[in-house]
């Protein structure tokens, strides 16, 4: 469980700081565009009010209540349930990237009504009109560690 905590911590963290970098040192709500490595990393700003890539994006005050929500009740019961099938140290980090980065989120959902997205990356040619941010890749990471490494348990 110390593992669990430790990379929640350190992702919310993580995601946090970026996000603060983003908007209040670079302003890039205000500039818009920052070109870091082009195309390959564009700090590129977008407000989502949806989940992934703005999928049921609203402005509705509900909508944002409601993810608000779910985030919460994903983090908690995978705290639970990590902790009651008592998983290995792979899945216990797996599952603090993922409620780290659904806690970042949330609180941007909380603070500014939306999630800061602002990490953009394009390749050989297709331009990828879709920001995401540090918490996306930690949410995406853990889930994949979680499904690897659920079924190993912890040794006594």
């Amino acid at each position: 469980m110390r593992a669990l905590l430790i990379a929640a911590i350190l992702a919310f963290a993580l995601d946090q700081g970026t996000k603060y970098h983003a908007l209040y040192v670079l302003e890039l709500d205000r500039v818009g565009v920052v070109q870091i490595w082009p195309p390959y990393l564009v700090y590129q700003m977008a407000w989502n009010t949806g989940v992934n890539f703005g999928l049921f994006g609203s402005d509705a005050a509900t909508m944002r209540w409601v993810l608000v929500g779910l985030s919460l009740v994903i983090s908690a019961w995978v705290l639970l349930w990590v902790r009651k099938e008592q998983l290995g140290r792979l899945a216990n980090i797996s599952a603090g990237l993922l409620v780290g980065g659904a806690l970042g989120n949330a609180v941007d959902r909380i603070f500014y009504g939306a999630v800061v997205d602002f990490l953009n990356m394009s390749c050989c040619g297709i331009q990828n009109p879709f920001s995401f941010n540090v918490a996306d890749i930690f949410v995406f990471a853990g889930a994949i560690g979680l499904v690897l490494f659920s079924s190993t348990k912890k040794t006594p």
